[in-house]
């Protein structure tokens, strides 16, 4: 059975969804890798881990089959892989709209004369892959709730008679929150940019029976879906649009890299259960605000430029401006990437929901660390969609080190 209610009743619950800078995007408390090794990374809150086997941990198997074989072993993750299934052909074909932008006559190129909730300029790009995805997740039919960069608000993924609805079935299991083309502004130089995404149950209170009209109230505990910290999160993933196509995803029991194979049109596994360098010498940050960090940040950064960190090693900088491509480059080699408070923007400026939460699961499953310098990324409940975070991860003793500075100048 399906509720459809229009979306005029929602002005009771768009206050939750609109951009907030009264108050902030997390407050102080501590934690530390041995105490994040105690935790349970799972996702969702005394949550299963996944069972795999074998096939999943075979290079050269293909996405559908390793998603086939999940949902085997693990029925109840049954109607993931089907969603997973849209999300696979949403990357391929973002990948060949990126890859053909930049030809003269293309219809993605330029902006498109409109400003997004977060007040940047949206480049035809940013469009046309959001209203892909949207579609791709759509006819999966597993999607009752969708957040994204692109959209002032939570939105549905049905439209009937021009008049936007939302959408809640019995069968719309799932919650997607993604940034559709992180790193956008880059396309025209041929940096790499990439697709984040996070994948959360619905909540019980979203639940109505029979044929009870859906109250406000009820329609926006059901919206309010979106604003879930990440340690609800059933799955998150990127696609990276580069030298190659890269797919990563976590399910709970590691991360799982996949690269498009352009002659068969699939994505293979290439490197099951990837994990990061505990300890490293690359820092990646846009160092140019670093006499505007927090203290604790600003003297650690400058303590790796002169090699006298906790590893007594000396840093190199490793900066792409492109979220999806600095961690891919983190998880691989190691390293630490963030985007730190500041005095112009004290809570950072990457967005929690679609970027941090997302990405802090990955980077705490290939056994790294992700914090704001006071607390835990994942623990965060966001306040509002777009909430903003000050977000630094990656190599475990590497950003504990930033954590212990930050302990010490609390006290």
């Amino acid at each position: 059975m399906k509720l459809l209610i229009a979306a005029c009743a929602l002005v009771a619950s768009v206050a939750a969804f609109s951009p907030s800078s009264s108050k902030p995007a997390f407050t102080k408390t501590s934690l530390d890798a041995a105490t994040l090794d105690k935790t349970n990374v799972m996702g969702r809150q005394g949550a299963s881990v996944p069972e795999f086997d074998e096939v999943c941990e075979t290079t050269g198997v293909t996405l559908t089959r390793f998603m086939n074989e999940v949902a085997k072993l693990n029925p109840e993750l049954r109607e993931l892989t089907t969603l997973f299934g849209g999300i696979d052909t949403a990357c391929k074909a973002i990948s060949n709209l990126v890859k053909r932008s930049q030809l003269p006559g293309s219809s993605t190129l330029g902006y498109e004369g409109n400003v997004n909730v977060q007040g940047e300029d949206q480049k035809k790009l940013d469009v046309i892959t959001n209203d892909l995805l949207k579609r791709a997740l759509r006819f999966t039919g597993k999607l009752g709730v969708l957040a994204s960069e692109e959209e002032d608000n939570p939105v549905d993924l049905m439209e009937f008679d021009d008049e936007r609805e939302v959408v809640f079935d019995e069968t719309s299991r799932y919650v997607a929150v993604f940034d559709p083309l992180d790193g956008s502004s880059n396309v025209d130089a041929g940096i790499p940019t990439g697709t984040i995404i996070g994948i959360y149950e619905h909540d019980e209170s979203c639940e109505i029976e029979g044929d009870t009209p859906k109250t406000d109230e009820q329609e926006a505990n059901c919206l309010a879906n979106t604003l879930q910290p990440g340690t609800n999160l059933v799955a998150s993933a990127y696609c990276l649009y580069s030298s190659s196509t890269f797919f990563v995803l976590t399910l709970g029991n590691g991360v799982y890299m996949f690269t498009l194979d352009e002659t068969l049109g699939e994505f293979v596994l290439s490197k099951p259960h990837l994990k990061i360098p505990e300890s490293s010498s690359i820092m990646s940050f846009n160092e140019a605000n670093l006499d505007k960090w927090d203290p604790p940040m600003k003297e650690t950064a400058l303590k790796w430029r002169e090699g006298t960190g906790a590893s007594g090693t000396r840093f190199s900088s490793r900066y792409i401006g492109s979220m999806v491509g600095d961690v891919h480059r983190t998880l691989l080699y190691g390293g630490v990437f963030g985007y730190p408070g500041d005095t112009k923007n004290p809570n950072g400026k990457l967005r929690l929901l679609y970027e941090g939460a997302p990405m802090s699961f990955l980077m705490e499953q290939a056994g790294g660390l992700s914090t704001t310098g006071t607390e835990r990324v994942m623990e965060i409940t966001p306040d509002v969609v777009h909430q903003r975070v000050p977000v630094i991860m990656g190599s475990k003793n590497d950003v504990q080190e930033v954590m212990d500075a930050y302990a010490a100048w609390e006290k």
